[in-house]
């Protein structure tokens, strides 16, 4: 039986995704959160929902959210599953 070890809520910062080049924003922004929570977390299996998927495509490629909250669980198998956080 698998159950959640720790739940955490992260305001992520993207700010650095404003280096990239503009029609990759979003992308960038999307390898961020998950390199963010698998060092915070320490765990290499993230599993994003789509609503941050969403989120961060909401106004298109180019501009991406400066932050983001996010809701982080990690299971006892190492298994981390992140969700958009209610504000």
């Amino acid at each position: 039986m698998v159950e959640k070890m720790n739940e955490q809520i992260y305001i992520i910062p993207l700010r650095d995704v404003k280096r990239s080049p503009r029609w990759k924003r979003s992308n960038t922004a999307m390898k961020d959160i998950r390199a963010f929570l698998a060092k915070h977390m320490k765990s290499e299996d993230v599993k994003l929902d789509a609503s941050i998927n969403e989120k961060v495509w909401e106004r298109g490629s180019e501009k991406p959210p400066r932050k983001i909250r996010v809701r982080a669980m990690k299971f006892d198998d190492g298994q981390v599953q992140a969700e958009l956080a209610q504000e």
